[in-house]
C-alpha cells in the first residue's frame, strides 16, 4: 500500500519545536485532512462539506468540534462509563476559539453543511493544542475542495517577566501577565481571545501587532502546503443577490426600514421591522404568484441585505445611531446592590434595555470546582455562571443546560473578574457568581462583568479594584467608519464587529473580538480601544457611585472563618482513620474544616460559637504535649513496670511503676485500671524518645 505523504514545517521561535503539517494517508475520505503536530502534541482536523446545499437554509450550517481524548495523556477517563462523553467548557470555548475567525472567511453566498471536527490524539503537556487546531482547521479546509481560499491562522501571547513569547509553553501559563490568542489573515486580526492583569491598550497592541506579524508567517506556511496539494475547489450553488435586486428592494424599502429603525423601545422597533417585512414579502408574492414558494428563502436574504445596508447607511450619513445616540454615548445606567435579603451579595446592573442580576456566593474550600481534563486534576477556586433564559428577549423556549454562547459568555466575564480577586491565602473562600440576564438588547455579557463585580463588593469580598466591560462595535465600508461604544442587539447583529474589553481604571482585564469583515487595521485596533477606555471610565464611575468599595463586614448568612495552624505531622491524627476525627468535628460543630498540606487550617461557620467549638476541639486533637504541664491522663494498658496513659489525644506516656507514689509499690495494677483517670505531670523524654510522666511529684 503506497502510503503518499505531503509535508510542511515552521518555526516561530528558535528554542521551540517546529510546528508540522501533514496529510495525505490519515482520514483519507474527509474532504481534507491534517495531521499536526509539534512536540509530543498532535491534533488529527478533518473538513467535510456537502457538495449541495440543503433546502431552505438561509445561513451558513458551519459546526466546529474540538475533542480532548484522555488516552492522549495516557489516561482512562473518570466516571461511570469510562469514555469521553459530552465536550467539557473547555472544549466547547476551543471548539468557539477555532469556528470564529474561519466563518468569516466562506464565501458570502456559501449555504452548503460543513464540519469540522479536531481531535487531539497526544499531548505532551508543553505545547497547547488550541492555536495548533485553529491553524490545522485553516489548513484542513484550504486543501480540500471546499470553497475556503483565505487561510487564518491562529497563535498565543503571553507576557513572562515583562517579554513577549510566542506561543508559551503551558508549564508558565500560570505566570504569564497576559495570556491572548490570536487569530486573522494575512491581511488583518479578526479574533481575540484575551485574559491578562490590568495591562494597557498601549501594549495590548503591541502585543497584537506582534501576533499578526506571526500570524503571515503560518498564513504563507498553509499556502505554500496548499499549492502542494491542495484540492480543485467544487462548484456550488451561490446564494448572493444580484446587485440590482438589492438596488430594486432598497427603494421600496428604505423610507419603511428608517421610520422602523429609530423607533425607541427594542420590542416596538422589531415589531415595526416584522411589520415591514411581512409587507415587502406579501407584495413580492402577489407579484410572484405560484412562484414565491420556490423564492421565498431568497427574498428573505433580499430582506436581510436591504435592511443591514439602510441600518449602515443610516449610521454612516448621520454619524448618529439608531436609538439617538452619539457614537460614544453609554445608555442610561442603573444600579441597585444588597437587593436579596439572603444572599451573600447581589446587584442589579441595569443598561437601557439590557439587565443582569448578579448574585455573589461564599463557599469554603469543598466547594471548589473539580476539573479533570488532559492537562491534569486541577481545582477551580472560582466559578462564574450565565444564564440566558428565553424571557429575557421576549421569546418562549425550552429551559436546557448551558448553551456554547452561555458558557462563552461566562468564562469571558469570569476571566475579566479574576486578576482582581483576593489570594486565597488571604481570603481563603471558594466563590461563585451567577448572573440572570433579565432583559437583553445587546452587551449582556458586560453587563455581567459589571453586575458581577459588584455582587462580590456587596458580599464583602476584599477585591483589588473595580472592573467594568463595555461591548464596542463597528460599522465600516470601504474608508468611512464609525466605532460604536455599548451596543444595542440591532447593532451587533448588522454590523461588522463585537469587541468585547473589560478592565480597571488601570488597565484591561479580558478582551474579546469577533469580525464579520475580513479584519482589522492597526488604526481601527488603537481607535476603538481608546474609545472602549472613555467608555470604561465612565461606567466604573457609575459603579463606584453606588457602591464605592468593598462592604466590610459579611452578609449574615455567609459563613466566617478563622485560620489555625497545627504540626503537619499531626494532619493523619486530625483527620482520624477514615477521616472519622475531621467528620466528628463537622457533624458536632456544624463548621466545615479545611486542612492543607502544611498544616494550615481554615474553618468556617456561619456562627462564631461554631467557629469556637471546632477550634477547641481541633486543638484538643493535636495539641503538643509540654514539659512540666499537668495532665488528667486516662490509662489505655497497664503492664508489670507501669500503666501506659494517653494525656491528650494521640499522645501515650509510661507511668512508671516507680513515679506512682512515694511509698514502694510493686504492682500498679492494684492502684490502677483500664479506663481510670489519672493526673500526672509530663517529664519530657527519655533516652530513647519515649514520654515520661509522673503522679509522685505531685503528691
Amino acid at each position: 500500500m503506497d502510503k503518499k505523504l505531503d509535508t510542511v514545517s515552521v518555526s516561530l521561535r528558535e528554542d521551540a519545536e517546529p510546528i508540522i503539517f501533514e496529510t495525505g494517508w490519515k482520514a483519507k475520505q474527509a474532504n481534507g485532512s491534517i495531521w499536526i503536530r509539534q512536540g509530543g502534541t498532535v491534533i488529527l482536523v478533518t473538513a467535510t462539506g456537502r457538495k449541495e446545499a440543503s433546502d431552505g437554509v438561509d445561513f451558513f450550517p458551519l459546526t466546529v468540534n474540538y475533542v480532548e481524548k484522555f488516552y492522549a495523556v495516557g489516561k482512562v477517563p473518570g466516571g461511570f462509563l469510562k469514555r469521553e462523553n459530552k465536550p467539557s467548557d473547555k472544549e466547547t470555548l476551543i471548539a468557539r476559539l477555532i469556528d470564529r475567525p474561519l466563518r468569516p472567511m466562506f464565501p458570502d453566498g456559501f449555504r452548503n453543511e460543513t464540519q469540522v471536527i479536531a481531535t487531539v490524539v497526544s499531548y505532551d503537556g508543553k505545547h497547547s493544542p488550541d492555536v495548533l487546531a485553529i491553524n490545522a482547521s485553516s489548513a484542513a479546509l484550504l486543501i480540500s475542495d471546499i470553497p475556503f481560499n483565505t487561510p487564518v491562522a491562529g497563535v498565543r501571547i503571553g507576557k513572562h517577566n515583562g517579554q513577549l513569547i510566542i506561543n508559551p509553553s503551558y508549564e508558565i501559563f500560570s505566570e504569564l501577565t497576559m495570556n491572548i490568542v490570536v487569530a486573522g489573515s494575512d491581511d488583518a486580526i479578526n479574533m481575540v481571545e484575551a485574559g491578562m492583569e490590568m495591562v494597557t491598550e498601549e501594549e495590548v497592541v503591541e502585543a497584537l501587532q506582534f501576533a499578526h506579524d506571526q500570524i503571515k508567517i503560518l498564513c504563507s506556511t498553509q499556502k505554500e502546503f496548499a499549492e502542494k496539494c491542495g484540492k480543485a475547489k467544487f462548484e456550488y450553488k451561490d446564494f448572493s443577490v444580484p446587485a440590482e435586486v438589492l438596488e430594486e428592494a432598497e427603494k421600496e424599502l428604505k423610507e419603511k426600514i428608517n421610520a422602523a429603525l429609530v423607533i425607541p423601545g427594542k420590542l416596538e422597533k422589531y415589531a415595526a421591522l416584522d411589520q415591514v417585512r411581512d409587507e415587502y414579502f406579501e407584495t413580492v408574492e402577489a407579484r410572484l404568484g405560484e412562484e414565491y414558494a420556490d423564492k421565498k428563502s431568497f427574498y428573505k436574504e433580499v430582506w436581510h441585505h436591504v435592511e443591514k445596508k439602510v441600518f449602515r447607511d443610516f449610521s454612516l450619513d448621520s454619524g448618529k445611531r439608531i436609538d439617538g445616540r452619539t457614537a460614544e454615548d453609554v445608555r442610561p445606567i442603573d444600579i441597585e446592590t444588597h437587593l436579596l435579603p439572603m444572599p451573600h451579595g447581589s446587584a442589579l446592573f441595569t443598561r437601557g434595555e439590557t439587565q443582569a442580576l448578579a448574585v455573589a456566593t461564599l463557599g469554603t474550600k469543598t466547594d471548589t470546582q473539580m476539573l479533570d481534563n488532559i492537562e491534569g486534576e486541577s481545582k477551580k477556586r472560582f466559578m462564574l455562571h450565565y444564564n440566558f433564559p428565553p424571557f429575557c428577549v421576549g421569546e418562549v423556549g425550552f429551559l436546557r443546560g448551558p448553551g456554547r454562547r452561555e458558557i462563552g459568555h461566562g468564562a469571558l466575564a469570569e476571566r475579566a473578574l479574576l486578576p482582581i480577586l483576593p489570594a486565597e491565602a488571604d481570603f481563603p473562600y471558594s466563590l461563585r457568581v451567577v448572573s440572570e440576564v433579565l432583559e437583553s438588547n445587546g452587551s449582556s455579557s458586560m453587563a455581567t462583568v459589571c453586575g458581577g463585580c459588584l455582587s462580590l463588593m456587596d458580599a464583602g469580598v476584599p477585591v483589588k479594584d473595580v472592573v467594568a466591560g463595555v461591548a464596542m462595535g463597528l460599522i465600516k465600508e470601504g474608508d468611512r467608519y464609525i466605532i460604536l461604544s455599548d451596543i444595542m442587539g440591532t447593532e451587533d447583529h448588522l454590523g461588522d464587529m463585537d469587541f468585547k474589553v473589560a478592565g480597571t481604571e488601570n488597565g484591561i482585564t479580558a478582551l474579546q473580538m469577533d469580525i464579520k469583515i475580513e479584519g482589522l487595521s492597526r488604526k481601527l485596533l488603537e481607535e476603538a480601544l481608546a474609545q472602549a477606555k472613555r467608555s470604561r471610565l465612565h461606567i466604573l464611575g457609575k459603579m463606584k457611585e453606588a457602591l464605592p468599595t468593598y462592604r466590610e463586614e459579611l452578609a449574615e448568612t455567609a459563613p466566617r472563618y478563622q485560620t489555625l495552624k497545627i504540626n503537619p505531622e499531626k494532619i493523619g491524627l486530625l483527620i482520624g482513620p477514615g477521616g472519622k476525627n475531621i467528620k466528628a468535628i463537622v457533624e458536632d460543630t456544624g463548621a466545615q474544616i479545611d486542612i492543607d498540606d502544611t498544616g494550615q487550617v481554615n474553618v468556617f461557620a456561619v456562627s462564631k460559637e461554631a467557629i469556637e467549638a471546632a477550634i477547641a476541639r481541633i486543638n484538643g486533637t493535636v495539641q503538643e504535649v509540654e514539659l512540666d504541664k499537668v495532665y488528667q491522663g486516662k490509662v489505655k494498658k497497664i503492664m508489670d513496670y507501669g500503666a501506659f496513659v494517653e494525656i491528650i489525644p494521640g499522645v501515650e506516656a509510661l507511668l512508671h511503676v516507680s513515679q506512682y507514689s512515694n511509698e514502694r509499690i510493686n504492682n500498679i495494677a492494684d492502684f490502677l485500671k483500664l479506663g481510670d483517670v489519672v493526673e500526672v505531670k509530663y517529664l519530657g523524654k527519655d533516652q530513647n524518645g519515649r514520654h515520661k510522666i509522673s503522679r509522685k511529684v505531685l503528691l
